[in-house]
């Protein structure tokens, strides 16, 4: 498949999650569902067992595909079952999805990595794979609420890393990060609402 051309379907694709999770957000303040904890426990029901996995293979797939924001998805694990239980399947899916993205990157290189990472992005940070520290700036990017995670994975599949010390970098660093943004978006967006309604 030519770069250009992968580049627009995904950055299609990525438009169309945009709306659709504007669509969704829209629906659940509609619901009540980020003011009332019982409208946002509705949702999950009694899929005791299947409303995880399914929220598990949502989060495998917004880090493989960009569909849906990470972010976002990360916030709703947290809103949806709690601090916890939350922060488990975020971080279950989001390392399941790292090591397949990491795969898949090693697997098909550079045409396929440029195809899901930005111009400006993949030039911020290809120098910069060649430095005997990557390990290192690499664990401290992933271990961030802010740093383009899924866009580094790529990055790193280029290096001579194995996909054993890759592998424990997400398995050790990640959780930072999903505590850190999952967290702030809940509580911020909380703080938002109640400053919005006033």
């Amino acid at each position: 498949m030519n770069v250009q051309v992968g580049k627009k379907i995904m950055n299609i694709i990525s438009v169309l999650g945009l709306f659709a999770t504007a669509a969704i957000t829209i629906y659940f303040i509609h619901l009540g569902v980020f003011r009332d904890q019982h409208a946002l426990e509705g949702l999950v029901g009694n899929r005791i067992i299947l409303g995880p996995i399914i929220f598990v293979l949502i989060q495998i797939l917004q880090v493989v595909v960009p569909i849906i924001p990470g972010g976002i998805s990360n916030a709703a694990g947290v809103l949806i079952f709690g601090p916890i239980a939350g922060f488990l399947y975020n971080y279950i899916g989001n390392v399941i999805g790292s090591l397949i993205l990491f795969s898949l990157g090693r697997k098909y290189g550079k045409p396929f990595i440029q195809t899901l990472v930005s111009e400006k992005t993949y030039d911020k940070y290809v120098g910069k794979l060649d430095n005997k520290k990557w390990s290192v700036i690499f664990s401290l990017l992933i271990a961030a609420p802010i740093a383009p995670d899924d866009a580094l994975v790529l990055m790193t599949s280029l290096t001579k890393m194995s996909f054993k010390k890759f592998s424990m970098i997400i398995i050790l660093c990640k959780p930072l990060g999903i505590a850190a943004y999952s967290l702030l978006l809940v509580y911020g967006g909380q703080y938002l609402t109640q400053w919005l309604i006033k």
